[in-house]
């Protein structure tokens, strides 16, 4: 990702969007990225001083605020229209994620809300698969990103971690250089990708088409 870009507004309300969500609780980040159906990825903002949906324990007292996650899940699903989110429920113990998900699902869902994990040997394929798209679709212009510093930060930090079967993984270099909002990136846009393929966009784009014919005639 381009760095030193200005960082753009978030896309109008209403808009239909695919999320992602990588949840920790007191080390690393946790955050909330989106994208949109012309492959935009962005860092949604809320609140009245719109902070953006990335959360640093260290300036929560050390620990992810999930009361403020809940609120801009909230405002989220109250401007947006989510379509669907991929959500990384951290490790299987007492700071899981997956009640959370599980409750997200059947207040915004159903169906919308699924875990997946980024961590893991039975993950190795799946996550390699996700990055490769990822990589591609960057180089070939089909997503672009709103500027967020903090991510772009993270997309610098990341480094491919060499995994079985000549596949790789996502790491970071030192325990202080974060990659967060580059993973949930990548958790959005394999969202998006999967969204599409079920298709997301395919109704509005048959009406146009139908649109244009009549006009036509």
């Amino acid at each position: 990702m381009q760095e030193h870009q200005p960082w753009l507004e978030n896309p109008p309300d209403g808009t239909e969007i695919c999320c992602g969500f990588d949840g920790s609780e007191n080390d690393d980040w946790t955050c909330i990225k989106a994208e949109t159906l012309q492959g935009l990825i962005f860092t949604p903002r809320y609140g009245d001083d719109r902070r953006p949906t990335i959360w640093n324990p260290k300036t929560w007292g050390g620990r992810i605020p999930r009361g403020e996650v809940n609120a801009a899940w909230d405002e989220i699903n109250h401007r947006y229209k989510v379509i669907r989110a991929y959500c990384d429920p951290g490790f299987r113990d007492e700071v899981s994620w997956e009640s959370d998900i599980e409750a997200w699902d059947r207040k915004y869902g159903p169906r919308k809300y699924m875990p997946w994990t980024m961590s893991g040997s039975s993950r190795i394929g799946a996550v390699y698969e996700a990055l490769r798209r990822f990589e591609a679709d960057l180089a070939n212009g089909l997503i672009t990103h709103d500027g967020c510093p903090i991510t772009t930060t993270h997309m610098t930090n990341a480094r491919k971690i060499a995994k079985t079967l000549e596949r790789y993984g996502l790491g970071k270099p030192k325990q202080d250089r974060k990659i967060d909002a580059a993973v949930t990136s990548i958790l959005a846009h394999e969202a998006a990708c999967d969204a599409r393929t079920a298709g997301w966009g395919q109704q509005r784009r048959n009406y146009m088409l139908t649109a244009s014919s009549t006009r036509r005639t």
